[in-house]
């Protein structure tokens, strides 16, 4: 019993620290504030926006008006379509390259290798894009600060584009979440912060590296069993210690889940990657303890957490199964779960959030069975792990009304 009770209470401490720890980051963080020093004022970068669509490149119609809409004027966009037909596309500009693969590329990644090869002149910084995401206007202008204040690699604050359903608002709530405790709060604390998948800008030296490096370059071997690319340029980056800005006025729109079934697809992936990820994490983990670097210290720590589903499934069962084994530990874990849900509404609150996402918390559970829903999709990568096909064609200027 007491072999089964040691186990237990190791098991209970993990459980216990996954849920404590981001509300210990948001309160030590309260006492930081965000200090941008410029160190080269008269900086105006030049920025290679790449946009990759798959199957459908009349999606990205909104996204590159958006892009020309900037008021920031020195950028290039390369829109690369990937099995599209040119018959698909009617939007011209000198500051746009359309860019029709002949052979199938079939990965976000080669994508991006098959614009950076066709740059049209040399570019400060890359900033990659999906084809449903859309740009506030000044969105450039905003990381053009960052910038100026000497920052290499930059994360945008990408925002729900659309909250539609219950489904879609859950979604924007995790991000929303995570936008707080993974970007903004690491970002104040003197680490890095997360990087999203889209809307981040680095510095195209950096990015061509990235880009040659052997961790791309085994990836794309995998096809789609390959690691996430945002999660392969997080670790390449902060674990040669460069910190990850987050420019949270910068803002990037991203078009949400709708249904169940594309919400399974979605996090199937993203379970999976996070999977693949552990030991890169726990290695800078490692490497940051070695080397003395807050910077990988903390975002080891925050990128090798397991998702939310586990943490918190995983806790209520531990919870409960502490009734027989252990009380104490049952009673600390629910205090810890309640600790923990009232730091995602303080978060929410401190945000601050759409009414609509208040509106539809209940919806979570649902959003969450999805998430259990998709383990079972992650069996199979080759076949269930294809991109999101996203629906919302809408303008920028409907967004900013609406925001309004």
């Amino acid at each position: 019993m007491e072999l089964v009770q040691g186990v237990f209470g190791v098991v209970a401490v993990a459980f216990a620290f996954f849920l404590l720890w981001p509300f210990v980051m948001v309160i030590v963080s309260r006492r930081c504030g965000e200090k941008l020093t410029p160190q080269d004022p008269n900086a105006t970068p030049d920025y290679a926006c790449i946009v990759t669509a798959w199957k459908d490149v009349a999606i990205a119609r909104p996204l590159v008006a958006s892009l020309l809409q900037q008021t920031w004027p020195h950028l290039h966009i390369y829109l690369v379509a990937d099995r599209c037909s040119a018959q698909q596309w009617d939007l011209h500009d000198r500051r746009l390259t359309v860019l029709f693969p002949e052979q199938a590329l079939d990965l976000k990644v080669k994508s991006i290798a098959y614009a950076v090869a066709r740059f049209v002149r040399p570019h400060d910084y890359t900033i990659v894009f999906d084809a449903d995401n859309l740009a506030h206007p000044r969105m450039l202008e905003v990381l053009s600060r960052y910038v100026q204040a000497g920052w290499k690699a930059i994360q945008g604050q990408r925002r729900a584009k659309n909250l539609d359903t219950v489904i879609a608002c859950a979604d924007a709530t995790g991000e929303f979440y995570k936008n707080y405790v993974e970007r903004y709060v690491p970002w104040l604390l003197g680490s890095s912060a997360v990087i999203s998948g889209s809307g981040m800008a680095v510095h195209s030296n950096l990015y061509r590296a990235w880009l040659n490096s052997s961790e791309v370059v085994r990836g794309q071997m995998q096809g789609r069993r390959m690691m996430q690319e945002d999660k392969i340029l997080q670790n390449w980056l902060v674990g040669r210690n460069h910190r990850i800005a987050w420019a949270r006025e910068a803002v990037v729109y991203d078009e949400k889940v709708t249904t169940p079934r594309a919400a399974r697809t979605q996090r199937s992936r993203w379970l999976f990657s996070y999977f693949q990820n552990v030991p890169y994490a726990l290695g800078l983990l490692w490497q940051g303890i070695r080397s003395g670097s807050w910077n990988q210290v903390l975002f080891g720590i925050l990128t090798s957490m397991p998702p939310l589903l586990f943490t918190v499934g995983g806790a209520v069962l531990w919870a409960f199964l502490g009734l027989w084994v252990w009380p104490v530990w049952s009673a600390v874990l629910s205090i810890a779960l309640l600790v923990f849900g009232l730091n995602v509404l303080w978060t929410l609150w401190l945000t601050p959030v759409p009414a609509v996402v208040w509106r539809s918390l209940w919806g979570i559970p649902w959003f969450v069975a999805q998430q259990a829903a998709a383990l079972i999709l992650m069996r199979n990568p080759e076949h269930n792990f294809l991109p999101t096909r996203h629906k919302h064609r809408v303008a920028i200027d409907e967004i900013l009304h609406d925001d309004e």
